[in-house]
This record gives C-alpha cells, structure tokens and sequence, in this order.
C-alpha cells in the first residue's frame, strides 16, 4: 500500500505523470500475475497511489490491460522492425547475414522482459481473454513484425538472392524455421538457452529457409 508520501510525490508529477505511472505499474502487474489476476487495487499498490486514482485515469480494467498489451506488442514490433532493416539492407554473405538476423530476432527476448512474460501469461489464458483482445495483440505484434521481414525479404529476392513466390509466406517460415526453435525451448527467454545450443539451432534454421528459397 502506497504511504501518504509516496501518495504526494506520485500526484506532484501532475495528472499525465500520475497516468503513466498507473500504465507502467499495471504492465509490471500484468507481467507477474497475468491478465486474469491482475486487478485495480494491486496496479495502484504497485504504482504507490490511491484505487480511487487508477479508476480515474481508467475506469474500464480491460481496456487498460489491453491497452498496456498493445503497447508493449507494439514496441517489440518496432525493435524487430529494426532487426530486419539493420540486418538486410546490405548482403555480403547471405547465409552468415541470415545468421545474424536470427541471433538479433531474439534480442527482444532480454529487452523486453516483461513483454514476454505477459505473453506467456495470455498465452495460457487465452480462452479467458475478451473476444478481440487476441485478434488485435496478434495484429499489431506479430503480424507487423511478420510484415516487416516480408518487406526486406522482397529486396533480397528482387537482387536475385532468393526465389520467393511469396514474401508474406517466407517471413512466416523465416520465423518458424530460425528463431522459433529458440523461443520455444527457452520458454520465451524465461530460461535462456546456452549460447551454442541457440547458435547451433539458428544456423540450422538457416541453412533450410536457405534451401527452400534458394535461386
């Protein structure tokens, strides 16, 4: 429970100070107990202000836990965005070039600690999420980030460096072939893996997406 104050501090950075200390408060909750645990009274304890104040701010809890869940899905989006550009824009050896994007993909894993547990908390709790909460985290999570290789995908593929039919198809299988192997072992980075098993599950990634869209 916030101390009186703390209560003070928290309201002298003024209302939009006050609401993105509620924001970053109900992201930390979000991350430790998931989204049907998580509650109004344990964002306020956790952000050091009154129930009455996060109920201000947000008066609607779903919309706030959703609202935390796109921004966060939007943010790794962005990094992996940034992944693929920094690592594609210029070849000089492909399957090495490739390597280093899957070794990169995975840096969000680290940065975004709280993101990925939140996701394995919905992934659990995935029935039990609103209707649309799913379709719209997808949406601008994974699909976006999907999007973005495809885009980089179509300029190795106009140079001549791969044959791909499809760039939205070769992302997808990108991402399942490469990465994903990692992910999944490690529980979303819950419990990294040691360095050469992941390298060695990444060049192998490779050299198949390599083999299915090679000129």
């Amino acid at each position: 429970m916030a101390t009186p104050t703390a209560t003070i501090e928290r309201s002298a950075a003024g209302p939009a100070g006050e609401r993105r200390e509620i924001v970053r408060a109900a992201r930390s909750v979000l991350a430790r107990e998931g989204w049907t645990r998580s509650t109004p009274e344990a964002t306020a304890a956790e952000a050091g202000v009154l129930p009455a104040a996060v109920a201000r701010h947000f008066p609607d809890q779903e919309q706030l836990l959703l609202s935390v869940l796109l921004d966060s899905s939007a943010s790794v989006a962005a990094a992996l965005a940034s992944v693929a550009e920094t690592h594609l824009a210029e070849i000089t050896d492909l399957e090495q070039d490739l390597i280093a994007l899957g070794r990169a993909w995975l840096a969000p894993l680290e940065a975004f600690r709280e993101h990925f547990a939140i996701v394995r908390h919905i992934s659990a709790e995935v029935t039990r999420l609103p209707a649309d909460a799913v379709e719209k985290w997808q949406a601008t999570g994974p699909r976006q980030a999907r999007r973005e290789l495809a885009h980089r995908l179509r300029g190795l593929a106009a140079r001549g460096l791969l044959h791909i039919p499809d760039a939205d198809q070769a992302a997808e299988r990108f991402i399942l072939l490469v990465p994903s192997g990692v992910v999944q072992r490690s529980f979303l980075g819950a419990l990294p893996l040691p360095r050469a098993e992941a390298d060695a599950l990444i060049a192998d990634g490779v050299a198949d997406f390599i083999r299915l869209y090679h000129p």
